[in-house]
């Protein structure tokens, strides 16, 4: 049974409750976990709170030995980089490959971060002679970190490596469903030097959990990557309690849009990576393919022909191209959008159902699905999915493609395939999304920050300026000469 780490221990939690790790490949149980007690979750925020203060030996340490504990970090998960891989594919479901790109972007985060540590400052200002004004930036304290279950290795090394690399201390929370490979970085924290009580991670439901630590009046910050309907819930909790800063990122809907003049070749290809990868299970999916009129037939016709050529199966086999879903309640979720399509009157042109994988027939698998003849007020348009599921519009003008492209209440993420660079520069400015890729998809940097739109979250990240958004800062104003204020008659 796996164990949570709180102050430098890894020790068992105080509740009588243990979750079950499931392959969701084959249906089977692979591992158990500890859960955590209310009582679990204040010790790891007072340990925190601990290592935050003044007398914390994180908080206090030069940026350069930060820099340093974060670069060992990014060794070890090089080193490890293989194990921890497929561990993840075990547990989460996806493919090997994407776990070996995930593990390893995760080891970049830290080797960014540590790049940075020595740039967080305040600034200086000249402002009148007799007068120096600054400013100083902080850590803000202990970070609560609460990460899904989509990219579970991914998403907790960009957030922490950036926690830690301002100065904070942090809690962690992982999703039940998906722990192993947090725990394999909290190990890898371990033996590379972070100090006792700097890093916790807590295991367990997120009932217990994340109501502890976005209630809390002991957590600084609070990072949240899930659906909108939990952001609100977490940005009511922080209004509730001591109006603790959020960083959210939430639901996404994103538009994949191809125009007539775009290599049709390069775009077929990510407009397959874009919905299919990791099995759909992906905040920024192309999930919305917006096809020009003069090309929509042919497009859709090559799109559907290699579709059909996506390999179902473990993704720890030689030649999977799609995984299964996370687990069964959440293939349940995307089965029931199916059928919801299938009642509006959109028409499936592939896919469509359970898949039935040989050797894998207990596992949690949905075939690539692709929906036509939709029409914008339908729920599998407006609405995240979270699977291999793609629905696909004609637009008529680049007006057209705007008004579809902004017409959901998300704004995470954009695909844009063209090559007139004038359509570029202005489609970029006009389509609501944090993150826009030209001719490409998912293809991003760490030192970029980016941001979530409209009710895709809050907050920035990444970057210098996403690295700012983890500290706190204070304006000091200093007479340097001595003047009265001339509010009493001193004599």
């Amino acid at each position: 049974m796996k164990k949570m780490f709180i102050a430098g221990k890894w020790v068992n939690g105080h509740s009588s409750q243990v979750t079950q790790i499931i392959n969701p490949a084959t249906g089977e149980e692979i591992d158990t976990v500890s859960c955590a007690s209310e009582m679990d979750v204040d010790r790891a925020i007072q340990c925190a709170k601990l290592q935050s203060s003044d007398e914390g030996e994180w908080k206090n340490m030069a940026p350069g030995d930060r820099s340093k504990v974060l670069l060992r970090i990014a060794e070890l998960i090089h080193e490890k980089s293989e194990e921890i891989s497929r561990l993840e594919t075990l547990n989460q479901g996806k493919t090997l490959v994407d776990s070996r790109f995930d593990v390893e972007l995760g080891a970049e985060f830290f080797k960014s971060m540590a790049g940075m540590t020595g740039f967080i400052s305040g600034q200086t200002f000249d402002y009148k002679k007799g007068l120096h004004v600054m400013t100083i930036r902080e850590p803000l304290g202990v970070c609560g970190i609460i990460v899904p279950w989509n990219y579970p290795f991914y998403i907790m090394a960009e957030y922490t490596s950036q926690a830690l690399a301002a100065g904070n201390t942090i809690v962690c929370k992982p999703s039940e469903i998906t722990p192993l490979t947090a725990i394999a970085l909290f190990e890898i924290f371990e033996e590379a030097g972070v100090p006792k009580g700097a890093a916790n991670l807590l295991l367990g439901k997120s009932s217990v959990i994340g109501n502890a630590i976005t209630h809390s009046h002991n957590i600084d910050k609070v990072v949240f990557i899930g659906s909108t309907k939990i952001g609100r819930e977490v940005m009511k909790a922080s209004a509730e309690s001591n109006f603790k800063p959020l960083s959210l990122e939430l639901g996404g809907k994103s538009p994949f849009i191809v125009f007539e003049d775009a290599d049709m070749d390069t775009a077929l290809d990510y407009a397959g990576l874009s919905i299919f990868m990791g099995a759909g299970q992906t905040c920024t999916a192309g999930s919305r393919m917006l096809l020009q009129d003069s090309i929509y037939d042919e497009f859709l016709e090559r799109f559907l022909g290699y579709v059909k050529t996506i390999k179902l199966g473990s993704g720890l086999d030689e030649g999977t191209m799609m995984g299964p879903l996370v687990s069964e309640d959440h293939m349940k979720k995307v089965l029931e959008f199916i059928e919801e399509g299938k009642n509006e009157g959109a028409r499936i042109v592939c896919g469509g159902r359970r898949a039935c994988v040989t050797g894998y027939e207990k596992g949690f698998f949905v075939e690539p699905t692709v929906f036509t003849d939709v029409t914008n007020d339908m729920k599998i348009v407006q609405e995240e999915i979270f699977g291999p599921v793609l629905t696909v519009q004609k637009f008529y003008s680049e007006e057209d493609a705007i008004k579809l492209a902004n017409s959901t209440v998300y704004g995470l993420a954009a695909g844009i395939f063209t090559n007139d660079n004038g359509r570029v520069l202005r489609m970029s400015r006009a389509v609501e999304a944090g993150k826009i890729y030209v001719n490409n998809y998912f293809t991003e940097i760490n030192e970029a920050p980016c941001s979530a739109l409209k009710q895709s979250g809050i907050g920035e990240e990444m970057g210098l300026l996403g690295l700012e958004g983890y500290t706190k800062i204070k304006q000091v104003n200093i007479s340097t000469t001595l003047e009265p204020a001339h509010f009493f008659e001193i004599k």
